[in-house]
């Protein structure tokens, strides 16, 4: 039998979190040990994994990157390769990649508190132990994509692809494509595979709200003409931050006003041919449903060049040929691109156990967005919905950091936020807090927020920074215990 490695800390997952959770544990406890698990054979998570024509960020890199490491590249609107060599490049100058251990897909972990120690084994039979788990594989499940069984698919004779799966060797030159879909995954690849297609059509049930706005920051760029790098970087990645929290604060009190003007930019840029109203009015309320970004108005350019179309419609079947719509309508097709969602899964599917107790992940509740009710030594990293995932990923290992820091100071082996007070934090909530498609198919096994702090997944950096940075850690909620005291597991 093998025996399990032992190191201090265990990061889940080597994308962008995870890779950034790594640089800000070695500058913090640079004296800690820690091991990086990753299922895939290398590192990047989701952008090694989504590999689609135009694959890019729908937010910008000054704030996506990370805090401790300026990001240098013109676009500010970034591609994904472009990305990926910077995940990349960060966990070469960081010296993160000598800890990772690929190929390590995590499966179960389960909590001692004799021992204070969580066992985690992977599915290849390797066992780990370490005194906190650190879940940095975001929430998509990288099994797959959502698929929508549409009547007649195995009718149709053309290719049938899902983008989280994208073939290397899909040749759409020259072809008639349709896009199944509205949301951004749709936005970027109808202007994407336009130039080389014959025609791009895409379909979508019900429109989404849609921003076009410059693939480069031109005060980005003045700033970073004026100040050294790191200055710089700091000034236009806080612009940001402050800029996209004002406007999500704004659209969400203002949702009439947002609605009309976010419809009006729309229809300022579509040919006369394409109507904003039904393709691009929704019938929600900006921001109950993540915004799609599409940079220098590609989408637009695509719609306005004659080479793209958009129609909104059902679906009532596939045929050989195409497909055909609840309206009688029929679209011609040698490729469906079926843009249809992504699925959601916590803790990146592993099983967790606390003294033996399983721990079912939906009846949890998050506490300040990244611990539970009687979980202890566990934090789960999950970003904004309204903003760049990155900055609420960054104050999660800073907090997560801090919280190593006072174990250690205090003579304390762990820390468990009080079950009880998760219990009285009101009704539960989704802890995504959207209205998406993906989001509902998930939210029963996804973890809960209350209605009270500090069980309130706030999406709003400015008060979360001055919570998780300065706050007393030691806040009445989180229980901090020495070894063989057990906790109680909130089901």
């Amino acid at each position: 039998m093998t025996s399990a490695e032992h190191v201090d800390v265990l990061i889940v997952g080597a994308g962008l979190s995870g890779v950034g959770a790594a640089c800000r544990l070695q500058e913090r406890l640079p004296g800690k040990s820690y091991a990086v698990l990753e299922a895939r054979d290398t590192i990047g998570g989701t952008w090694d994994l989504f590999r689609y024509p135009g694959i890019r960020s729908d937010s910008d890199m000054f704030t996506l990157g990370y805090p401790f490491r300026p990001w240098k590249d013109a676009k500010a609107i970034a591609d994904g390769p472009s990305i990926l060599a910077y995940v990349r490049e960060t966990a070469a100058a960081y010296g993160v990649e000598r800890h990772i251990r690929f190929g390590h897909r995590v499966v179960g972990a389960s909590w001692s508190s004799a021992e204070a120690l969580w066992t985690v084994s992977t599915a290849h039979g390797a066992t780990f132990t370490c005194r906190f788990l650190y879940l940095c594989s975001g929430y998509y499940d990288y099994a797959g994509g959502h698929v929508v069984d549409f009547p007649g698919r195995e009718e149709f004779a053309g290719a049938i692809v899902h983008p989280q799966h994208w073939p290397a060797e899909l040749d759409y030159d020259g072809k008639q494509v349709v896009v199944i879909g509205s949301g951004a995954t749709a936005v970027t690849l109808v202007p994407a595979m336009a130039p080389r297609a014959a025609r791009v059509t895409m379909v979508q049930r019900s429109p989404s709200y849609i921003v076009a706005r410059p693939g480069r920051d031109a005060l980005a760029d003045r700033i970073r003409a004026l100040l050294p790098e790191n200055l710089a970087h700091r000034v236009v990645r806080g612009k940001n931050v402050v800029m996209g929290t004002f406007f999500f604060q704004l659209m969400r009190r203002l949702p009439d006003w947002a609605s009309r003007t976010l419809r009006d930019r729309v229809a300022a840029q579509l040919p006369a041919s394409i109507p904003v109203d039904p393709h691009f009015v929704p019938d929600y309320a900006p921001w109950d449903q993540r915004l799609c970004l599409v940079p220098d108005a590609d989408l637009f350019q695509a719609l306005r060049s004659g080479k793209a179309d958009i129609v909104t419609d059902r679906i009532a079947r596939f045929t050989a040929s195409g497909i055909e719509l609840a309206s009688g309508r029929t679209l011609p097709a040698d490729v469906i691109v079926t843009a249809t969602g992504l699925r959601l899964v916590a803790f990146g599917g592993i099983t967790l156990s606390v003294d033996g107790r399983e721990i079912e992940p939906g009846e949890q509740r998050a506490y300040k967005g990244m611990m539970f009710g009687g979980i202890p030594n566990l934090a789960w990293c999950v970003g904004y919905t309204n903003n760049s995932w990155t900055p609420r990923a960054d104050l999660t290992s800073q907090y997560v950091c801090r919280l190593l820091e006072h174990l250690d100071r205090r003579g304390f082996v762990s820390c468990t936020p009080d079950a009880a007070d998760a219990s009285s934090a009101g009704r539960p909530r989704p802890i995504v807090d959207l209205a998406s498609g993906y989001v509902k198919r998930a939210a029963a096994g996804l973890p809960k927020q209350g209605g009270r702090r500090p069980w309130m997944m706030r999406q709003n950096y400015l008060l979360d920074l001055a919570d998780m940075r300065f706050n007393r850690l030691d806040d009445g909620v989180m229980r901090f215990g020495r070894a063989g005291s057990p906790v109680s597991a909130s089901r």
